[in-house]
């Protein structure tokens, strides 16, 4: 397997082959010597299209700095042609500051958005212009200075300008610049530009620094902007600050659009329009300005892609033959998922935190968290939503963003903390995260090749023969979003093992697989304890989870509570209550008589996600008046089921029906306020929303104040961002209230609040009930919803496993044992009969 394909190859050879063919033309005379010059001019922004158009489409960055460095190029030659300086001094010179400024450029440009890229970029072009023209020692200021010949020190001979051998020079480096593009197109340079700016966080994972890479990016492409520099002074004969205007920018980045950022094609393309654009716009009778607007918004609307990969989805649709699926995938192996057992007390200690805490401003999410691990070892970490698992790993993965990390951690004997997140997949730790966050302008083979910073025949060798081992050879060649989830996720673990890491992370790993491909990833995991690969892991899906660890570690609040074997963790009374919750006495709930009408019932609802099942079967009904609770781990379904009782989400199967008239109101996990807005505005914003205005809106928004605390009252013009997390839920509920809804769905309220402010939050929503409104708390907490609600209903993986009323004890139990596994406990069914 070579390390070029041969197609690759192939590929790279037409751009020489076609200036080739391009130079015999011209030299035959049968081109007239105005067009000739055009065919030379086009040439010179071909390599500057090229320069631009794979900067946006393989790092993301537009640029507006680019007329800059053409301008440096040629000032560049213009100045050494004049001054005695050779061919090579000229265009080292050029590519050298070219590079400079453009790596400083990409490396600041990196820290913030797009905006102040384009700022940042917008400044130094205009310094650039105002140089060009006071520096009249070297620009001749507005009056230009002429082009002479440049000499060549390795003898090479002489290159005169503004003639024919220019021209030729200028289509046959447009030629060779195509054909490095198309080499690099299969190189480890692309896909790690690409992987850097499709998934920054996922990229820093694997070793890649996005902040290198649009350093490195704009750097190169910079140099390619100064060598067609070089190439217009040679062409043209003249420079002068005029071509390279602000102007140009717009021109520039029009091209790009127009022949499609990332294609080499579209450079082509990008190229041949400025050229003729003047001519263009001369013909129809408009101002240059005029026409680049339009077709720059033409392009926007009707051609995203560019010119090129419209004609390509066009000769598609025209030869199309019919899709074939990919073929099932099946695993033959008849391996165990049962996990290796655990390593020896004596096995030595690769990972240890010690008093780890990490703090978001004043949210403390891990706090003074202590816990090692062994060789080999298979350390599972659970806990309810918010109980800073997922922070824990960012910790180990050097991810932990904005947050304040205080403490120790260390690795291998290495102080892990003082290690940059890019260096720590060196030190062998390779992660997945709980979504999948794969790089989708890649193939599935490019997914794991972009964690070599260089790419050998052995590398894609041994990156076929994982994916081959992990079930993926046969989509190889496609890209992340053609798979299914199951196999989507199997992408991200095979991204994580492609350079066989000691320290394996998995985020959530089983979340949203079907049992099938559940028993399929524990056979990999399986693999890698066999291996002797150290594996921390968090799910919830617990069942799956403890079949494949060795020790459980029970997180809530950000701290550990509990330790113990898989099958007996969860007796631990602390960890159970952390799922369950304690709940506390029964508030005083409007009383029913059975004889309620119906608010909304579901029929047989179904849904999902792409290929993942969120709720199967779903059957439920929600009397009027009542409060009801649906309880179920993370990932059971609960949000989703929120939105469709809601409505705005439609089921994929089933049906939902709603007594007529009733409006409801949905109060999102994580609240979704404006945080920006003050609490009068949140509530404002609601109440145009629900359409309600002027003397109407002043009416709601004071009956909706009255229901708030008096310190909430007190601060309506205050930011919201300044409120506690507990006063947070309070204002969301009120927003929802705004719209006077007969049903509220409020999901996760008491996600992350303290609880005295968990019990102020479920005692106001008591209250609602007494106004006659219609509550589904959607909750974790087995212990708080029974507490709270006339009827609770367990979720487990979609479906409903039990439900009842909590004043029943037999119910209870029976909730507590489907809370976790999706099953009655069959002695409490039984004793029940």
């Amino acid at each position: 397997m070579s390390v070029v394909s041969r197609s690759h190859l192939a590929r790279a050879a037409l751009g020489p082959l076609l200036a080739a063919l391009l130079i015999t033309v011209l030299s035959t005379g049968a081109v007239p010597p105005y067009q000739a010059y055009s065919v030379g001019l086009a040439a010179v922004y071909t390599v500057l299209v090229l320069s631009m158009n794979l900067l946006a489409g393989w790092a993301g960055i537009w640029s507006i700095a680019h007329p800059a460095f053409f301008a440096m190029g040629a000032y560049f030659a213009a100045y050494g042609s004049t001054h005695g300086w050779s061919l090579e001094l000229v265009v080292f010179g050029a590519a050298v500051c070219a590079a400079v400024f453009g790596a400083f450029l990409g490396g600041m440009g990196a820290r913030f958005s797009m905006l102040y890229v384009a700022l940042l970029t917008l400044a130094f072009t205009m310094v650039s212009l105002e140089v060009m023209g006071q520096w009249t020692g070297v620009t001749g200021g507005d009056q230009g200075v002429a082009m002479a010949k440049l000499d060549s020190a390795l003898g090479l001979g002489t290159l005169a300008s503004a003639g024919t051998q220019a021209q030729y020079i200028a289509v046959g480096l447009a030629g060779v610049a195509l054909a490095v593009a198309a080499l690099a197109r299969p190189s480890a340079l692309r896909m790690r530009l690409v992987a850097a700016k499709s998934h920054p966080m996922a990229a820093r994972s694997i070793g890649i620094a996005p902040e290198a890479q649009s350093a490195l990016a704009f750097a190169v492409s910079a140099v390619f902007a100064a060598l067609a520099g070089v190439l217009l002074a040679l062409v043209v004969g003249f420079v002068s600050p005029e071509p390279f205007s602000l102007a140009l920018s717009i021109s520039l980045i029009a091209a790009c659009v127009l022949g499609g950022p990332g294609t080499l094609t579209g450079a082509l393309v990008g190229g041949v329009y400025l050229t003729w654009a003047p001519t263009a716009a001369e013909s129809v009778g408009l101002p240059q300005p005029i026409l680049q607007g339009i077709v720059l918004i033409a392009a926007l609307l009707f051609l995203p892609g560019g010119v090129v990969l419209a004609l390509a989805r066009l000769a598609r649709s025209v030869l199309r033959r019919p899709a074939t699926q990919p073929p099932a995938l099946v695993d033959h192996s008849d391996e165990s998922p049962q996990a290796v057992p655990p390593p020896a007390a004596t096995a030595p200690e690769v990972l240890r935190l010690d008093d780890t805490t990490v703090t978001f401003g004043g949210l403390t999410a891990l706090e003074n968290a202590s816990l090692s691990v062994r060789a080999g070892e298979t350390l599972a970490i659970i806990g309810p939503n918010g109980a800073g698992k997922t922070t824990l790993l960012n910790v180990l993965s050097g991810l932990a963003g904005g947050g304040r990390v205080t403490g120790s951690a260390e690795y291998g004997g290495k102080a892990l903390l003082k290690t940059r997140a890019t260096a720590r997949r060196r030190l062998g730790i390779g992660r997945t995260f709980q979504h999948a966050e794969t790089f989708s302008e890649l193939t599935v083979l490019e997914n794991v090749l972009c964690t070599r910073r260089r790419i050998t025949a052995r590398d894609r060798a041994r990156a076929a023969g994982l994916l081959d081992e992990i079930g993926l050879a046969h989509v190889a060649d496609r890209y992340p979003d053609e798979l299914s989830f199951g196999l989507h996720k199997r992408l991200d673990l095979a991204r994580a093992l492609a350079e066989e890491p000691e320290l394996l992370i998995l985020d959530e790993p089983f979340g949203g697989l079907d049992a099938a491909e559940r028993t399929l990833l524990a056979r990999q995991i399986v693999r890698r304890q066999r291996r002797g690969t150290t594996v921390v892991i968090i799910d919830h899906v617990l069942d799956d989870l403890f079949a494949v660890a060795h020790r459980v570690v029970a997180f809530d609040f950000g701290r550990p509570i509990g330790e113990g074997e898989p099958g007996k963790v969860l007796d631990d009374p602390r960890v159970r209550s952390s799922y369950l919750g304690e709940g506390g006495a029964r508030g005083e709930l409007p009383l029913r008589d059975g004889t309620e009408q119906a608010a909304v019932r579901l029929h047989g609802v179904d849904h999902g996600y792409g290929g993942v099942t969120a709720l199967r079967g779903v059957d439920l009904t929600i009397a009027r008046g009542s409060v009801v609770g649906v309880v179920g781990a993370n990932g059971a379904g609960k949000s989703t089921l929120g939105r469709i009782l809601h409505g705005s989400l439609a089921p994929t199967g089933g049906r939902r029906a709603v007594d007529g008239g009733l409006r409801t109101a949905l109060v999102p996990e994580g609240r979704a306020l404006f945080k920006t807005l003050s609490l009068r505005e949140n509530l404002e914003v609601a109440a145009y929303a629900a359409g309600v205005k002027g003397a109407g809106l002043r009416e709601r928004l004071a009956e909706t104040a009255e229901w708030l605390p008096p310190r909430l009252r007190e601060r309506m013009g205050a930011p919201v961002a300044g409120l506690s997390g507990g006063e947070q839920q309070i204002l969301a509920v009120a927003r929802a209230l705004m719209a006077r809804p007969d049903i509220l769905i409020v999901d996760e309220p008491a996600l992350g609040l303290s609880p005295a402010m968990v019990d102020e939050v479920y005692a106001r929503l008591g209250r609602l009930a007494h106004d006659g409104i219609t509550v589904v708390l959607l909750e974790q907490s087995l212990g708080r919803a029974a507490s709270a609600c006339h009827e609770v209903v367990v979720l487990h993986e979609g479906g409903i496993a039990v439900r009842g009323e909590p004043s029943d004890p037999i119910f209870l139990a029976r909730a507590e044992q489907a809370y976790f596994d999706g099953q009655e406990d069959a002695s409490v069914v039984a004793a029940q009969g």
